[in-house]
């Protein structure tokens, strides 16, 4: 007899908002202590970080499978391994990765056709985007920044999504998904001139005053209008379901805003 897991380990964000999207939270037993969404998850026991898990809670809690994400879980993913679990850990990064991400962890829940309508109807939300921001007057140039010291841009599917949303990421040319392929200079900002900001750094706030204080940065079009945006880490560098509910619609929303102001 076929049979699915039923206690699931969580090491990230998106596969906690994913499984319930599915409607099968229930089989979850430990996340990340980074995750928000949903509010209700966060209420469950917490096993990790992003590069650090309690290894031995973890094997205490008897999952049938660990969900981890990126070539950063590969030490922790390799413990679990050694010490008798089963361990799924996936390298999506872009948008059209993502989306097959939920249909795989779908199939691995059974829940194939929830998965599916899911992913449609992302799929019909970003094509909806994508023709209202083709009508925008303009496409404003954006710098988003995930980390501020080394200066790190926007990951593959965030220099997508602005894209779609109607900006023109001024790094797209080096938006990899190693953070290495997205170092930048300030000089380099100040070059391109963006027109708007975003800062969502990974696991700290993000402090405008900061980004403003900058040497030659007085001169960048964003620090003159103050378009300077805190963009939340749990949508936007999670490669999971919430950049389709509410990444898409934020970012839509900010660049029409800009553009008719």
């Amino acid at each position: 007899m076929r049979t699915f897991p039923s206690r699931i380990i969580c090491l990230t964000e998106e596969s906690v908002e994913t499984l319930y999207l599915l409607g099968r939270e229930d089989l979850i037993i430990g996340v990340s202590e980074y995750v928000k969404r949903p509010l209700e998850a966060m209420k469950l026991p917490v096993v990790s970080q992003f590069i650090r898990s309690d290894v031995e809670k973890i094997i205490s809690l008897q999952p049938d499978l660990v969900l981890g994400f990126s070539d950063l879980q590969k030490d922790i993913a390799s413990v679990l391994i050694g010490r008798g679990l089963n361990v799924f850990v996936t390298n999506q990064r872009s948008i059209e990765e993502i989306l097959n991400y939920i249909l795989t962890l779908g199939r691995l829940v059974d829940r194939q056709e929830k998965a599916l309508e899911l992913v449609q109807s992302f799929e019909i939300k970003l094509e909806h985007i994508k023709q209202k921001a083709a009508n925008l007057s303009k496409r404003p140039r954006v710098y988003f920044e995930e980390w501020d010291s080394p200066r790190i841009s926007a990951i593959s599917w965030v220099s997508e999504l602005i894209e779609i949303c109607g900006g023109e990421n001024i790094f797209k040319h080096k938006s990899g998904s190693l953070a290495k392929e997205r170092f930048v200079k300030d000089e380099e900002i100040i070059e391109l001139n963006p027109e708007i900001i975003f800062g969502c750094w990974c696991g700290k706030p993000f402090k405008p005053e900061k980004v403003k204080m900058r040497a030659g940065y007085e001169g960048i079009q964003s620090i003159k209008t103050n378009n300077i945006v805190e963009l939340p880490p749990e949508i936007f560098l999670q490669p999971g379901p919430a950049l389709f509910v509410d990444g898409i619609d934020q970012l839509f929303a900010y660049f029409q805003s800009f553009v008719d102001s």
